[in-house]
């Protein structure tokens, strides 16, 4: 082959590479949850396609090919296939692996919770899906097969749901002991914080009076902490009353300073030419000073035990002469 000479060759412009597109709005977490808003569901709450959710639920509600017999409590049985259910629960896949059926059907019992809660929490693990009643109304209990499954997804949901409306003061008091034995402190501390906010409310209930039976250490420490939050809000009650204070001080001396330097309105030092229409003082604290200037000047009872505003004066003035840092160029009376 000849060899090509390209030295000098002018080559038409390459065109810079087109920039990828920018990437979309991230996917909401109540999408990633299987919550919808603003939405119409046709079934339930989910993020999967109308198809696929049907797909699925019609796998669990026909039992086609099941071969796992969940048995329950009252004698019920719940007919389920152990490929998902051990794909989406890590305990129930150990719990399979150790089940012995007859023939090629497996068995394995969830006790302690309503049938009803049992179908609602396999039915969660096929499609994700639940019935907003049924959330309603079981809620607590799929908190706890979610944390004792190891289901996180139906774990985050449930939190969501009570955070989001179904926490109340009848029920605060019982998902407060179940959010800190399923390791959710986020619930735990709304909880904690509905009880202080209305514990008179809250202790009357049948939830508390059940606590306070079976768990009363527990009862003590809400109790003390119901002590600690009264304690604390007298204490920022109390500091807020002492900034009030002291700020009315400062400003008390800021007004004194300014009617013995400058003058305000028709009261000031000698060499000041007052009048009584000038604009109105910047200084809250001047009227109430000046009032008691005047009163101070004429009274005739400025002895000790006598009267209460000289006495407030003598303190503002005494405070003064404490805090001046000029006192030999200062112009309030007896700074020195």
């Amino acid at each position: 082959m000849e060899r090509t000479d390209i030295v000098g060759k002018q080559f038409p412009p390459v065109a810079p590479p087109v920039p990828p597109p920018l990437p979309g709005p991230a996917t909401p977490i109540y999408h990633r949850l299987g919550l919808m808003i603003n939405e119409s569901p046709l079934r339930g709450h989910c993020c999967v396609s109308t198809s696929t959710r049907n797909l699925w639920d019609a796998l669990f509600d026909g039992g086609y090919r099941a071969d796992v017999a969940v048995y329950t409590d009252n004698g019920g049985v719940i007919f389920a296939h152990a490929n998902i259910l051990g794909m989406a629960s890590p305990i129930l896949k150990g719990l399979l692996k150790q089940s012995t059926g007859l023939g090629r059907r497996k068995s394995i019992s969830i006790r302690g919770v309503p049938r009803d809660a049992v179908r609602v929490f396999i039915r969660f693990l096929y499609s994700s899906c639940y019935e907003k009643e049924e959330m309603r109304e079981f809620v607590l209990h799929l908190l706890v097969l979610s944390q004792v499954y190891v289901v996180p997804q139906l774990k985050r949901l449930c939190e969501q749901q009570l955070e989001q409306g179904l926490l109340t003061l009848e029920n605060v008091v019982d998902v407060f002991q179940l959010s800190l034995l399923c390791n959710a402190p986020r619930l735990s501390l709304m909880c904690h914080r509905m009880m202080l906010q209305d514990f008179k409310a809250v202790s009357s209930t049948e939830g508390w009076k059940v606590m306070k039976k079976s768990h009363p250490v527990l009862e003590k420490e809400l109790q003390l902490s119901v002590i600690e939050e009264e304690n604390g809000k007298k204490a920022r009650i109390r500091k807020l009353d002492e900034q009030k204070i002291y700020l009315e001080l400062y400003e008390a001396m800021e007004a004194l300073v300014h009617i013995c330097r400058d003058g305000c309105r028709t009261i000031g030092p000698h060499d000041k030419d007052l009048k009584e229409n000038q604009t109105p003082c910047k200084y809250t604290a001047c009227k109430g000073i000046e009032s008691l200037v005047r009163h101070f000047n004429g009274c005739r009872l400025r002895v000790p035990g006598g009267c209460i505003h000289c006495k407030r004066m003598w303190q503002l003035l005494e405070l003064h002469s404490r805090l001046c840092a000029d006192s030999n160029n200062c112009r309030v009376p007896l700074c020195g």
